[in-house]
Parts: structure tokens; sequence; C-alpha cells
């Protein structure tokens, strides 16, 4: 089987309360469709868990907007532990993750006057689209562009799921060999050094920076991709300092963005692809994993300044789980959408 790539999937969230943070990014973001709630030991990390298994939740939600979900994931066995400096834009890693919304002004108005922590105030970027930064209640840093497609328009929130994430690099070039050549970010929509005044107001937003968004020139195809929608990767690179990495001397599952994630088909052809330009697997399940309602097997690289992404290849998806529904992801075309109305089902695991 050929590579398929459907989308991002969802971003990891390493926070220190699960069910705090689920409920606020429902409230706030609108992320209310709880896809899992599984609690395990996480045996398959090692390289960077510090040799050892540890405990864990992990709460997977989404949107009906469409967009990636969120993976919430809290330790249970050890404090999850925070950076030991100030994190900056252009530090090494995800530094921000991107949701969307059908109306950038509109969620900059809401969340304003809800009280959230809106950092920047709402500016164009490079490419002339209004966007701006908000923090979650970890302060987390999550920036709100215009969505390019939805799945659903008429949903309790302005906002959508994960679009993409803001990477920090040493060498954008070198990098893009993994998100272009690989993970098919092929157009660049703008590549500019300077001074942005979108960055405005975001830890080291006065500095000068490179910065490269990436989109794909080919619609994604598989069972989530109408769900997944378009998607994008800003490269940035700090002109001025030595960036830091932001998981350094750190756990995988400590505070913060802990990966991005890659919903696909066709893993033992992808990992062929990978190792050919330099990208062998970190991690790999090898065979199905199971987190309860969803089956699959999972595997990570390293970006080259190693930030690490995650493959998923769904084998068992949870559709209606209150009559038993469960989508076997092995038996279908690859390349094929499921039903809109199928996905639509997600609905009714809409958490209140």
């Amino acid at each position: 089987m050929e590579k398929v790539i459907s989308g991002i999937q969802q971003i990891g969230i390493g926070i220190p309360d699960v069910y705090k943070a689920t409920d606020w990014y429902r409230k706030y973001f609108g992320m209310d469709i709880k896809v899992f709630e599984d609690a395990a030991t996480a045996e398959l990390m090692l390289p960077y868990t510090g040799g050892k298994s540890h405990d864990r939740t992990a709460i997977l939600s989404l949107n009906m907007k469409g967009g990636g979900g969120f993976e919430i994931w809290q330790y249970t066995s050890r404090t999850p532990q925070p950076a030991e400096f100030d994190l900056m834009m252009g530090d090494l890693g995800i530094n921000c993750g991107k949701i969307k919304s059908i109306d950038v002004a509109k969620t900059f108005e809401e969340m304003t006057e809800a009280g959230l922590n809106v950092i920047t105030p709402l500016e164009k970027n490079p490419a002339g689209d209004f966007i701006f930064f908000v923090k979650d209640l970890y302060g987390n840093i999550w920036q709100v562009v215009k969505g390019r497609e939805f799945f659903k328009k008429k949903t309790p929130s302005t906002t959508g799921g994960v679009v993409g994430a803001v990477i920090g690099s040493t060498d954008i070039e070198k990098t893009r060999t993994l998100y272009s050549d690989v993970l098919g970010y092929d157009e660049v929509v703008y590549d500019e050094t300077g001074n942005f005044a979108d960055y405005s107001g975001l830890p080291g937003g006065d500095e000068t920076y490179r910065r490269v968004l990436l989109r794909h020139s080919k619609p994604r195809e598989g069972g989530f991709s109408q769900m997944f929608g378009p998607t994008e990767i800003e490269l940035i690179e700090v002109k001025e300092r030595e960036p830091r990495k932001i998981f350094k001397d750190r756990f995988w599952g400590d505070l913060g963005f802990i990966h991005l994630c890659f919903d696909i088909q066709g893993m033992d052809a992808l990992e062929k692809d990978l190792e050919s330009h330099g990208f062998p697997f970190t991690v790999d399940s090898a065979n199905s994993f199971d987190m309860g309602e969803a089956a699959g097997r999972f595997t990570y690289v390293e970006d080259p300044d190693g930030t690490l992404i995650e493959f998923v290849e769904t084998h068992k998806v949870p559709i209606m789980k209150k009559i038993g529904w469960y989508i076997d992801m092995t038996k279908r075309d690859p390349r094929k959408n499921l039903p809109n109305w199928m996905i639509g089902a997600l609905r009714f695991s809409r958490m209140k």
C-alpha cells in the first residue's frame, strides 16, 4: 500500500489536569466531541520518558467545524514539569498551535469579552489575513487563523479545530526536507524576514525572524480528510539569538505542545519514504495499539531540530459509542473519504 496522508489528526498537549483542560477547551475553543478517553501506561515512548514507563490519562476531542483534534495528555504517575526557562518564539519545538475560525474578527471579540488571555492585537500576517494569538488556561499559545474549509458551519463556536502549527527551526531549508518533500507541504505562501506587527505581544515578538508559511498544493485524501481539511505549517527562524529546545531536560508528556500528529494509511510505505530522506522512526508500536475506544499503529520521527512528529494509521475508530458502532478502516479504500453523514454521527459524542 502506498502512503496516504489524510491530514493533521491532532496536536498533543501535556497539561496538569486532563479534565479541567478538556472542559476549558470545550467551553472556549468548541472542542466538544470526545472521541476517546483512556488511562494506561505509556510503555513505548521510553526514548522520551527517561527510559521508564509512566502512567497517563489521555482524552481526544474534536470540533465539528473540522480540523484536527486535541490530544489532552496528563501524567498520573509523576508530576508533569514546565520548562526551566521562559519560552520564546523561535525556540525549537512547537511554538503555537493553529486553530481556524469562521470569522477571525468575531472570534477575537468573543474571546476578549470572555476574558481570555488574548496576547496580541487583531493584525494581518504577511499573507494579508487577520490573525491573533491567545493563551489557554495553562499558558500554551494558540494562533487563530482564517479557516479555508469547514466540515460543519453551524456549531456552537466560531472556532474549529487544529489546522497546523508554528514550529521553531535552526535551518528552514533543511527542515523542509521533512515537511515539504515527505509530508507534502510544497506550496510557499510567504517567505519573509524582518520584524512583524502580528507578533507584537508575543514572547520575543519584537525580534527579527524568518517566517515561511507552507501549505499542501494537493488536497488530502483518505477516510477523515474532509473532516481534517487543508492544513499549514509555519516554520520560523529567530535571527538574533540562539534558540533553545523547548523540551530540553524534560520528558515527552511534560507541559506544553508535545507532538503534531498526522493521520495516515500505508505506514510501511511512509517508513521507506521517511528513511530515504533521513528520518527513521524513533518509536514504532509495530502491531495495533488499543486505546479502549480506538486502535491503530503509531510511530514517531524527529524533525531536524528534534520536534516530535507522530503518525497514526487508524485501524478502528468509534463513530457512535453508545450503540457500539465502530469503523474498521483496514477494510476500506485508503484514498476514499468516509461519507459525511457517517462522520457527522460523531456529534452524538458531544460533551455538554
